[in-house]
């Protein structure tokens, strides 16, 4: 596949140095993408570069990904505000470990394909580099007025709640030049991949090359993706919206995607998923025949949750959302891991009970009196008699009903419905 054109239809191509694509179509090339280790875990903000490495892969070139242990010490002030906190290198180490782990659901760094991806940690190479030696070596081939005139540099420098721009920060571009060197001179790696963000920081990469080595050195980026509405991409009320199922559940992580708009989802099943282009067109069209079914959101969402969390992850979360939004049993239920029930029901009354206050409680005096589920004994017994009253999903007959041991869910949680849509969980001390 035409790598170039690939991105086209995607919607994934922004800028790109002249010669780049007679350059992917005369070989198979290396590129790599820049990825801050500033976290133990990748979050979605992060898929559009690492889908294209995969992209790049499956095109048959060569993908390498970057962990910048060294320059995460520092912070990139390429459309930031702030000046980032300095990590130590302890916790890089570790950082570089768990993201190494989300990576290789994405790339192939196992097989003997002459393209299988490869990681490497900007650290390794930097950590002995003395600063006289960079001063030297790098530093007399970049002009700081070549520096100045970066857009990345100038927002900083010019914004109005700017603190201004640090040293440290001002040379960020001259380190990520040099690591683009460094592979070029030693991994024979001739492009350099990011967001739109990134162009500045990539060209000082090609120049100092081009001054140096005279080597051969291109640049490509993807547009910085938006929302519809123009709102930052992967951001939600609650923050990230990240890879490692610790901090985001796979159903959260589902939702997100099940959740976006129609405009949204038709961009993001181009960029965010490895379908090729008659498929997509595909399911778009038969979407648009009936949006209120959501055919489209469900298939973005399955094709990216089983891509970061695998097949079994992704039918646990469909399984959840039933919970919530379809039919579902006391089976699916009693199916959830504790971190995924409280996901679903996130936002919904809780209570929070000593186990001899729920255990042998009728609960017509748990629900109506003890907590304030219901407003009165009569409502509740009235809701029993019409069918309206659910405990762990499923409907309870007597008005008189006691809970015990074996309606706590995990010896500690007890779902009650109250018509079709209110929920209360009751939780075990």
């Amino acid at each position: 596949m035409n790598f170039v054109e690939e991105l086209k239809w995607r919607g994934m191509l922004h800028q790109i140095m002249p010669g780049t694509e007679e350059q992917l179509q005369k070989e198979i090339t290396t590129a790599y993408v820049g990825i801050d280790p500033t976290a133990d875990s990748l979050h979605i903000g992060h898929l559009c570069g690492v889908m294209m490495l995969r992209h790049f892969q499956r095109c048959g070139h060569k993908p390498m990904a970057l962990i910048g242990g060294a320059t995460g010490m520092i912070g990139d002030p390429s459309g930031k505000s702030q000046e980032r906190n300095l990590l130590d290198e302890a916790t890089l180490r570790h950082n570089v470990e768990c993201i190494k782990k989300q990576l290789a659901r994405f790339l192939d760094f196992e097989s003997d394909a002459p393209n299988k991806a490869v990681l490497v940690n900007n650290y390794d190479w930097m950590k002995d580099y003395t600063f006289l030696d960079f001063a030297r070596e790098v530093g007399k081939h970049i002009t700081v007025n070549y520096m100045m005139a970066k857009d990345s540099v100038q927002r900083r420098l010019n914004g109005e709640a700017s603190d201004g721009l640090s040293f440290t920060e001002f040379t960020y571009q001259l380190l990520q030049g040099y690591d683009f060197l460094y592979l070029n001179s030693h991994c024979n790696c001739k492009l350099q991949m990011g967001g739109s963000d990134q162009w500045g920081n990539i060209t000082t990469g090609t120049e100092l090359i081009r001054r140096t080595t005279g080597g051969e050195a291109y640049a490509l980026t993807c547009p910085l993706i938006t929302k519809s509405d123009g709102r930052k991409f992967g951001k939600t009320e609650s923050g990230n919206v990240w890879l490692d199922a610790e901090r985001t559940t796979p159903y959260k992580f589902y939702q997100f995607w099940l959740n976006v708009t129609d405009e949204d989802a038709e961009r993001y099943i181009k960029i965010f998923t490895s379908l090729d282009k008659e498929e997509i067109e595909g399911i778009i069209a038969e979407h648009r025949t009936d949006p209120g079914r959501r055919l489209l959101q469900k298939k973005l969402g399955e094709e990216v949750t089983v891509m970061v969390h695998g097949r079994q992850a992704y039918e646990t979360a469909v399984e959840a959302s039933n919970l919530l939004f379809g039919k579902a049993t006391k089976e699916s239920l009693l199916h959830l891991d504790e971190a995924t029930l409280l996901s679903v029901f996130d936002g919904v009354p809780q209570y929070e009970l000593q186990k001899e206050a729920i255990v042998g409680a009728k609960a017509v005096d748990l629900l109506a009196e003890t907590t304030d589920c219901f407003p009165s004994k009569g409502e509740f017994r009235k809701m029993v008699k019409g069918g309206g009253v659910s405990i762990n999903k499923e409907k309870i007959a007597d008005t008189e009903y006691a809970l015990s041991e074996a309606d706590l869910i995990g010896g500690k949680y007890i779902l009650v419905q109250k018509g079709k849509k209110n929920y209360y969980l009751i939780i075990s001390k």
